[in-house]
């Protein structure tokens, strides 16, 4: 059987330092910090009083009263993100077969936010069950790949995927195995997160993994220094419009790169620690580069998972050096999330999005926020506090969750 093409034709992107694919874009080559005090609710009596919520948004300019009964923010975000890459891509009722674009979506928690509201809701009433009929919908996490069907009548493949912060880069790979088997023409894949909430501060915050910097929010994520002491929670959404090549180029379709392979993986080790010597991260790798016909020398950036936790900065670039050996040195590495905080399941679409727009425009966005080096990380190029000019033919992406699962997305220009 020949396997088809896979190429990117749309984006779109709602994120704590820029609300669609430009401002995003804008904002990771000037190095912009998108952590500040966290004003969606009263955090004062929190270990970690800091998150990169979203800027300047206001979901009533998208959508009615009466339609936001029905969604949580979760679903909100992604639909927006779903609009913004489906005019990018310029797909119209007429030039894609409905039947043949379907959606996979990724989110680690869903509609925690509507959960959370209900039962608290539920917790201080006289015990009468006064249940919203809307709330099962709103909380499911397959719910915004059904409604993103709904709002573009897409009819194929249609369901969610749950891997923790892997979950996005998880339905990035369904999408293009669909597409690649010859099963649809076309895919939305991305995924959302709306988790700056009490409980999803509360929970990660009581676990030891969010940053408590809090007199200094806009250096708290700090991937691979030396001072790191855990990430900053983020939220939003990011979509990519994926496309069969020659169904991209018979409607005469931008082409912003081709994904030409992929790697899934376990640790097999701990719920939430990654493997020390980075097994599972050195299976991703190498998979998703053999997978694209390609040398480990032909890599010429990696957009990191990097989340500036203690354990995981040292495991992900000691598994670098495993695998690559003397060009690990050679390649421009970054964290994105020193900008963006970490947007859980939504994470790997947005920093697909950040690679593929490096391999598009030869410049690879910094690691912000370096301040001193760790002797225990190895000494490779991480693009420390401002932009690097390169030249990008092919790069990857790595995405890991809580359980240990282990995503890696390959790139080439197209």
């Amino acid at each position: 059987m020949e396997l088809k093409r896979v190429v990117v034709t749309g984006l779109g992107a709602l994120t704590p330092i820029g609300n669609t694919v430009p401002e995003l874009w804008d904002s990771l080559v000037k190095g912009v910090s998108g952590a500040g005090p966290i004003t969606h609710f009263d955090a004062s009596k929190f270990r970690s009083r800091i998150a990169s919520e979203l800027k300047g948004f206001n979901a009533l300019n998208f959508f009615d009263k009466k339609e936001m009964r029905l969604l949580d923010g979760y679903t909100v975000y992604g639909l927006i993100t779903v609009d913004e890459a489906m005019r990018d891509a310029g797909l119209t009722d007429t030039n894609v077969d409905h039947d043949r674009f379907g959606v996979v979506w990724g989110s680690g928690m869903g509609g925690v936010k509507s959960l959370q509201e209900e039962l608290m809701s539920f917790a201080l009433s006289d015990g009468t069950p006064r249940f919203s009929p809307y709330w099962v919908p709103k909380v499911i996490t397959d719910i915004c790949a059904g409604q993103i069907a709904i709002r573009h009548n897409l009819r194929g493949p249609n369901y969610s995927t749950v891997a923790a912060c892997a979950s996005s880069a998880v339905a990035i790979n369904d999408a293009y195995n669909l597409i690649r088997l010859g099963k649809v023409d076309a895919m939305v894949a991305g995924g959302s997160e709306c988790a700056v909430t009490e409980a999803g501060i509360g929970g990660f915050g009581n676990m030891r993994a969010l940053s408590t910097r809090n007199d200094d929010p806009q250096t708290a994520s700090r991937p691979f220094d030396k001072d790191r002491d855990g990430f900053v929670l983020g939220e939003g959404a990011a979509t990519l419009i994926l496309e069969e090549l020659e169904h991209a180029k018979a409607r005469g379709a931008h082409i912003y790169a081709e994904i030409t392979g992929t790697g899934l993986s376990a640790d097999a080790y701990h719920i939430t620690a990654s493997h020390p010597d980075g097994l599972g991260t050195i299976s991703v790798m190498r998979q998703a580069v053999e997978e694209s016909g390609m040398a480990l020398t032909d890599v010429d950036h990696i957009n990191t998972h990097g989340t500036s936790t203690p354990i995981g900065d040292i495991s992900e670039p000691r598994a670098i050096v495993g695998l690559f050996g003397d060009h690990a040195y050679k390649m421009a590495i970054n964290s994105t999330k020193s900008m963006t905080g970490h947007l859980l399941g939504a994470a790997g679409a947005v920093e697909a999005i950040a690679t593929i727009l490096a391999i598009r425009n030869g410049i690879v966005p910094p690691t912000i926020n370096h301040f001193t080096d760790d002797p225990q990380i190895p000494a490779l190029d991480f693009t420390f506090n401002k932009a690097q000019k390169r030249e990008i033919s092919f790069a990857i992406s790595n995405a890991f969750g809580f359980g240990g699962h282990n995503v890696c997305l390959a790139f080439r220009k197209y």
